[in-house]
């Protein structure tokens, strides 16, 4: 399963994040926000963006995540 998460700068966020890289149904992380995460990871990819309302519906790098 590869999954999105945003806020993972936040308490709650960082929580989902750090159960979703030790589960091993989850194979890949897309982790999206404005700024790093800080956080080295195989199965995390960082998605920096300035302005969430500069995200677009057909976005590429979104495309093929389950959750």
């Amino acid at each position: 399963m590869k999954v999105i998460i945003t806020g993972t700068t936040g308490r709650v966020g960082e929580g989902v994040l750090l159960e979703c890289l030790t589960n091993p149904e989850v194979t890949e992380v897309l982790s999206v926000g404005r700024k790093s995460i800080g956080i080295k990871h195989p199965k995390l990819k960082e998605y920096i963006v300035s302005d969430f309302l500069s995200l677009k519906e057909n976005d590429e790098t979104q495309k093929g995540y389950d959750a």
